[in-house]
């Protein structure tokens, strides 16, 4: 699918607040509230708008502890991959996990309460799942930029 300029707009509109009403989008991309529905439709079959999430403060829900977790595997086989991504998928702690290249193979982005519960996840749940040859964490010190918009 091909998006112009309009489309961009909206896109980009809706990624800043998903709650805004077809009505207050209409009136920002000066369209009718009929267009802003179907260009909304077409973005959402074509998958590019994939889903709507609210976005949740972690201190307020005591999830303040931010961990960036890289893993190495023992070996790069298709099955040792597939086993730690399956078993990745179950844990609620991880937020985001991305199979990289260079010294390690994953990378995990884990909320958690404390240093405490970072270490039971670690020796309950992480260390666990087989084929891991190694880990180093990563402590979040401050945050300087959080976005899960990409500009369009």
């Amino acid at each position: 699918m091909k998006l112009d300029n309009i489309d961009k707009k909206l896109i980009n509109l809706l990624q800043e607040d998903s709650k805004r009403t077809n009505k207050q989008l209409s009136l920002l991309l000066n369209l009718s509230v009929t267009a802003v529905f179907e260009r909304i439709k077409k973005l959402e079959r074509a998958e590019i708008i994939t889903r709507y999430i609210a976005q949740v403060n972690p201190k307020k829900v005591d999830k303040s502890f931010i961990v960036f977790c890289q893993v190495k595997l023992i070996q790069h086989s298709r099955e040792y991959l597939s086993v730690f991504e399956s078993e990745i998928l179950k844990l609620d702690e991880v937020s985001e996990c991305f199979h990289i290249s260079g010294d390690y193979d994953y990378v995990l982005k884990i909320y958690v309460k404390d240093m405490e519960e970072y270490r039971e996840f670690m020796v309950n749940k992480l260390t666990t799942i087989k084929h891991i040859g190694s880990t180093q964490s990563s402590f979040m010190i401050g945050e300087v930029k959080n976005s899960a918009k990409i500009n369009v």
